[in-house]
């Protein structure tokens, strides 16, 4: 067929991230929907399919398009490895459709409709003619019978006649097709990219038995059961190579050390090694192996630092000083961000003529840790290197680890943080940190939930990290730090803290109105009493046990926000896609005073029956409560939990008419 005749449009294929130029990003197991407008000219039906496969297969798997409402078709499919996906759309008229569509109105209307029958009739020979033998004889037959006295009779026979109706789907008239011009990619992650639970600790201040050790990799391994006790199922370790020792930071960042200060791990690079090796007193490669293997006997996994960049003493300055930057008196150039210094650190120069030896040293350095059994890199300031440069190194590593996960700890513009997302990293930190307000939260989740970021960044939310110490934390207290660890872990399916900081409630500042944490761990060992009586390590214990057991809080873009006349109370809701599984959560926002308001609920989006009664079970405080429908009443007191977070159980009817909450 020639384009000037090809009658069918077909538009607006989705999910395609930049037209296809990036992959969108679901996880193994996740349904996959691929929506699409497609229409035609005039009155005819339409029938399309969505073709797909994993890359490099020979053979394409059809599924077919239903048509939803205002020419909006709509398939979707299941992945069950990793790896990159394609798929595309094709569509056609579908002449037996509109046929007995046009006939069904015809008779309706009284009319003759005996040529009609002879048109029937001439679609079933040709289809007869597409099929095998077997179902062509029958073809065959159906078409003498459309041209019988009987058929004239009764031609309704025909038209309801499934075994009729089946046959021509089966074999169906493509002259009309039309292929849509593109195969759009969709990269398959593990499903810990999509639903996980970080927690970061400093290795060098594991040793609880005594406070003035560096703690080793055993002293994490004795640390396990209490991570693993708490519900997380990723520890993140800052670097764990070779500090350096030259402008090597004090206590606070100091600019001068005295002897026993530790460092800050990520000015990496000694004479022990760099990137491939060892902090000597962490321990040993096989030490490091063997936390690998106790942490997944607890179901955890680690995950590891990755910071390109070095300290003066790193191996690569002395053995490949043109990766860095030399200035016109000769020495290298360490980081800046005026006015902060980082005279600990050198970049590596990206636009050296060196290029393609340093970048394929950097993608040995992950292919290492790899080796050793890591599948998780946390990636440190990775906008200040090449977008392309991570585009071409994960698409290296995943080729051959599918599974592997990258988070990118990058709090900079909006569109780098996007364009980071697109080219590859599977989760991505966020301005989370710093939106406090309703009408923030609101906005900003809804960008990353229901616009076209939902296809390309899954986000990691963060309350603290050992460089942010936010002010909402500083001020609010306790029921701050309760408030945001529960807000992470209900808003976004993964989410991470630092700690022991975090449950201790740790909330000192260097400075007024600074975010640098008193004492900051970047710059010394700490010794940290797990037990004080002011941990709220049962909250978090108790939130991510809510986590693991509904499934609706290990989705993201199912988030929903309801509106309250209250500008301290934040409500959203999450349900999975059978409706099995609905989270209503409702926050005091003010970690200061009590507030209450009226919420309604939209129930028939949230699959609750209308005119229902059902039942709130708040899984926090295990408290149970009957809500109707229209208006419902909330207090919170940010003094008890700032946060309800409730499963809706609705009340059903059994065969033995009796009533029991689902």
């Amino acid at each position: 067929m020639t384009d000037l005749i090809k009658r069918v449009v077909i538009e607006n294929v989705t999910p395609a991230v930049d037209n296809g130029r990036f992959p969108a990003r679901r996880a193994v197991n996740e349904t996959v929907t691929i929506s699409a407008d497609i229409f035609v000219d005039g009155h005819d039906r339409l029938a399309a399919r969505l073709l797909y496969r994993r890359a490099g297969a020979s053979q394409w798997r059809q599924i077919p398009m239903h048509l939803l409402v205002n020419d909006l078709w709509q398939a979707s499919f299941i992945p069950r490895e990793m790896g990159i996906y394609e798929y595309t759309v094709t569509a056609w008229i579908d002449r037996f459709d509109t046929w007995r569509s046009q006939v069904s109105k015809k008779r309706a209307d009284g009319q003759n409709v005996s040529v009609e029958l002879m048109e029937g009739a001439r679609m079933a020979e040709e289809a007869a003619a597409r099929a095998k033998k077997e179902d062509a004889d029958q073809l065959n037959r159906l078409a003498e019978q459309l041209m019988s006295s009987a058929a004239a009779e009764h031609p309704d026979v025909f038209l309801n006649d499934t075994v009729f109706a089946g046959f021509m789907k089966r074999y169906p008239d493509l002259s009309s097709q039309v292929d849509y011009p593109k195969v759009l990619p969709v990269r398959i992650e593990p499903r810990r990219a999509l639903y996980s639970t970080w927690y970061e600790m400093f290795p060098r201040s594991c040793a609880d038995d005594d406070p003035a050790r560096h703690g080793t990799f055993k002293d994490c391994i004795k640390r396990l059961p209490y991570i693993a006790g708490m519900g997380f199922d990723v520890l993140y370790l800052p670097p764990i190579h070779p500090i350096g020792h030259t402008h090597r930071k004090g206590k606070n960042n100091t600019i001068t050390a005295v002897p026993g200060d530790p460092g800050s791990p990520w000015a990496i690079g000694a004479k022990a090694g760099g990137h491939k090796t060892i902090h000597p007193k962490l321990g040993t490669l096989e030490d490091f192996r063997e936390l690998l293997a106790r942490a997944r006997e607890h179901g955890i996994d680690i995950a590891l630092d990755m910071a390109f960049q070095c300290s003066p003493d790193h191996p690569y300055v002395t053995d490949h000083p043109e990766w860095f930057h030399l200035r016109p008196d000769g020495s290298i150039q360490y980081a800046e961000n005026p006015p902060k210094k980082y005279q600990d650190i050198y970049p590596f120069a990206f636009d050296t003529p060196h290029y393609e030896s340093l970048r394929r040293e950097l993608l040995d350095v992950i292919e290492y840790w790899i080796d050793q059994g890591v599948r998780i890199f946390r990636v440190d300031n990775p906008h200040t290197k090449p977008l392309r440069f991570w585009e071409w190194l994960i698409d290296e590593c995943k080729k051959a680890y599918p599974e592997t996960i990258f988070l990118a700890e990058a709090f900079t513009r909006p569109k780098t943080m996007y364009r980071l997302a697109k080219g590859g990293f599977t989760q991505s930190y966020t301005y989370f940190t710093w939106r406090n307000l309703k009408w923030e939260i609101e906005q900003y989740f809804d960008t990353l939930t229901q616009t076209g970021v939902k296809e390309f960044l899954w986000p990691s939310l963060w309350p603290n990290t050992p460089d942010i110490l936010p002010e909402f934390l500083q001020l609010g207290g306790r029921p701050a730090f309760i408030l945001r660890l529960m807000l992470a872990a209900t808003l976004s399916s993964s989410y991470g803290i630092y700690g022991p900081a975090f449950e201790l409630c740790v909330n000192q500042p260097l400075d007024p109105g600074g975010e640098e944490y008193m004492d900051s761990e970047k710059y010394e060992i700490h010794h940290w009493d797990l037990e004080a009586p002011n941990t709220i390590r049962p909250f978090i214990t108790r939130i991510n046990r809510i986590r693991r057991e509904n499934p609706a809080l290990q989705q993201t873009r199912n988030l929903m926000f309801h509106p309250v006349d209250k500008e301290e109370i934040l409500c959203f809701s999450k349900f999975t896609d059978d409706f099995s599984n609905i989270i209503f959560v409702a926050a005091n926002l003010d970690p200061h005073h009590t507030h209450s308001a009226w919420v309604q609920l939209p129930f028939e989006q949230m699959g609750v029956p209308v005119g229902k009664s059902f039942q709130m079970h708040d899984l926090v405080s295990d408290a149970r409560y009957l809500w109707h429908e229209g208006y419902n009443y909330l207090e919170i007191d940010p003094g008890v939990v700032p946060v309800q977070v409730f499963r809706i159980r609705r009340r059903m009817r059994t065969e033995n008419d009796f009533d029991y909450f689902m």
